[in-house]
């Protein structure tokens, strides 16, 4: 199967649509992907929805600089992060 090729899906009552196996395979697309619809002029567009909201400048401005607060080293930061991420793993997030 080429990506070009047309396949067909049906709408359920429930408006639910089942995307062909071959296509989830392709874009890794496992239960519970969250996806993104757009819909443009020639249908509908999904895309992976990204793991984290944008984010702005403004939103996120003085977070890394705290006076009175000890600086961390990249390697703490590092810690940190695979912390935060084990522990969502393990509540099943992700």
């Amino acid at each position: 199967m080429t990506k070009h090729d047309r396949i067909t899906t049906t709408v359920s009552t429930k408006g639910q649509v089942i995307l062909p196996k071959a296509i989830r395979e392709r874009r890794g697309w496992k239960a519970g992907t969250r996806l993104v619809v757009e819909e443009t002029p020639d249908g509908l567009l999904l895309k992976q929805a990204p793991l984290f909201p944008p984010t702005r400048p403004e939103d996120v401005y003085g977070m890394l600089y705290r006076p009175g607060m000890p600086s961390k080293t990249v390697e703490e930061m590092d810690a940190d992060v695979e912390e935060m991420f084990r522990r969502e793993y393990e509540s099943g997030r992700y």
